[in-house]
């Protein structure tokens, strides 16, 4: 039985590469292409092919956005990027989206076709140097995590009540310290926190683990 791959790739000549290249391999069969995300909405659901090979820079929706609802419509569907952006970043996402694989553009044709009969078995085909950038984005947020650890409890309680939406002044008055003070424990926490602003700060501070309160107190009404 072949196995039936679709493509979406707003280039025209690489398009027609890729669809020749999977032509043309004993036990595959190219379905369908389509030069952007809108068409393959229109008429992938209705080919149900076993995997789909997509572009992450296509015109109008992206590649990602394209993942992520197509998934939802054909969910026994394996999809691989194939793209030329190599951050962390787009990997992430488009592995959030749904996407199963994540290949660079420069892929040659044998393994970019094992990558397609390895993705429909279940497998996650990234090149070495993909996986290598997955690893260190894992190591980089593995490292960051213990300066939830580095805040004292003082600006622990600082930075919860900044979180509130409460000003300088009333943590000035809640925690009885002087507003010179607060703002030297806002420095400390922009330097543990690595942030540069009050926005950065309490956004971080919403992605920490729960604590139990050091103290009992609150900022005035």
């Amino acid at each position: 039985m072949n196995l039936s791959v679709s493509i979406i790739e707003d280039d025209a000549s690489v398009r027609k590469i890729l669809a020749r290249w999977v032509s043309q391999a004993k036990n595959f069969r190219c379905v369908s292409q389509h030069a952007d995300a809108e068409d393959a909405f229109k008429k992938l659901p209705g080919q149900n092919p076993d995997v789909v090979l997509t572009d992450i820079n296509l015109p109008g929706a992206n590649g990602i956005q394209c993942v992520r609802r197509l998934k939802a419509a054909l969910p026994a569907a394996q999809f691989l990027m194939l793209t030329v952006y190599e951050d962390s970043d787009h990997i992430f996402e488009a592995l959030a989206a749904g996407a199963s694989g994540y290949l660079l553009k420069r892929t040659p044709r044998d393994e970019l076709l094992a990558a397609i009969k390895q993705v429909h078995e279940g497998g996650a085909p990234m090149t070495s140097y993909i996986a290598r950038k997955v690893v260190q984005a894992f190591q980089r947020q593995q490292s960051e995590k213990p300066e939830v650890n580095d805040l004292s409890p003082r600006e622990w309680e600082v930075l919860e009540l900044l979180s509130r939406g409460h000003s300088y002044k009333e943590i000035s008055s809640a925690l009885t310290i002087g507003i010179p003070t607060v703002n030297t424990h806002l420095h400390r926490i922009y330097e543990k926190l690595h942030v540069r602003s009050r926005g950065e700060a309490v956004a971080k501070f919403s992605s920490f683990p729960p604590r139990l309160p050091v103290s009992s107190t609150r900022a005035p009404r």
